[in-house]
């Protein structure tokens, strides 16, 4: 496994991370069997960084970590997040909503501290800026965590480059974590420049596209029942069927190189920079396989300029989230 470095002096991990959000019912049914296998497996494979969040499953997705991967803490290097929450609407109704309070943050710790039958999470991230609370306070509340040994690093989630900066003058984050694909390029214009000059990894959460890259999806009704896409709208109406046409280069690079679509889509992140480290969710074990392959995957240069000019920034027909997601993006 080729490793990447986690941010200025930070650990050395795999080229590639596990993202499990999928685990806990995000993207259809969980399966919990599969589930472990996968976790196993990915460890067996030489995969060392694990990424989840509190807010996966509702604390599930910490639980099956900590859980399954207890006896093997030593081998990798743990990831979460904080920051969402779910509270009451208006009209009674659930909502979701972000809390970046020092206080909600060091008891959000401790809580997933437990989750995950762990002295210490090693990069802790940030899920989302809380418009109500100055981005110092947040991350002065994280560097506190750090002192008391509960975590080792910082990280922050789909941030601008002013708030990454202002963050890292209160204490260095060693890791961004935004949504970065063929299909969703923004962060090139500010926010990957910014993590370059200031030695900060960035690591690429839906590198596949939520699985549109795979070319797996070619029709809504094979979205199941409680799969986070069916209302993403990507994935819905006209949207759809416009962005299905965007597939034929990445399906051809495949075939000329015998490998899935999903495979170059990720190699095309990997050749982004030394520091970007893609975290495609893997909840079985063929996908996790599969994907693997990218990290020996050489695209050349011709297939990475057919790449680019195919799906150019803003590609994509649709939002990558429905209004009530986005606001909290980009902050």
């Amino acid at each position: 496994m080729r490793k990447r470095e986690l941010g200025a002096g930070g650990p050395a991990v795999s080229a590639i991370g596990l993202g499990c959000w999928g685990m806990s019912g995000s993207y259809g049914p969980a399966d919990e069997a599969e589930s472990e296998a996968t976790l196993h497996l990915a460890l067996d494979r030489g995969i060392t960084l694990i990424d989840t969040a509190d807010s996966y499953g509702d604390g599930h997705n910490e639980s099956l970590i900590g859980r399954v991967l207890k006896g093997r803490r030593g081998e990798f290097v743990l990831a979460s997040k904080t920051g969402w929450v779910k509270r009451p609407g208006p009209d009674g109704s659930e909502e979701i909503g972000v809390d970046g309070r020092p206080e909600r943050i060091r008891s959000a710790c401790d809580a997933s501290l437990a989750r995950l039958q762990t002295d210490a999470i090693d990069l802790y991230y940030l899920h989302r800026v809380d418009p109500d609370v100055p981005v110092e306070e947040s991350v002065g509340a994280m560097a506190e965590l750090v002192e008391a040994g509960k975590i080792r690093a910082i990280g922050l989630s789909e941030v601008s480059e002013a708030t990454l900066r202002r963050a890292h003058a209160v204490h260095p984050i060693s890791a961004l974590q935004s949504e970065y694909s063929l299909w969703t390029r923004e962060p090139e214009a500010d926010v990957m420049p910014a993590c370059q000059e200031l030695g900060i990894a960035f690591v690429p959460f839906s590198p596949l596209g939520r699985g549109f890259l795979t070319g797996a999806l070619k029709a809504r009704d094979q979205i199941a029942a409680g799969d986070w896409r069916a209302n993403n709208p990507r994935f819905t109406g006209e949207n759809l069927s416009r962005n299905l046409a965007l597939l034929e280069p990445l399906e051809a690079i495949g075939r000329a190189h015998g490998v899935s679509p999903a495979v170059v889509a990720l190699a095309w992140v990997l050749s982004r920079g030394d520091r970007v480290i893609p975290i495609p969710g893997m909840k079985r074990r063929s996908h996790l396989e599969e994907n693997l392959k990218a990290v020996d995957l050489e695209l050349s240069a011709d297939e990475l300029a057919r790449l680019d000019a195919a799906f150019p920034p803003g590609v994509a027909s649709g939002d990558r989230y429905t209004p009530e997601v986005a606001r909290w993006a980009g902050r």
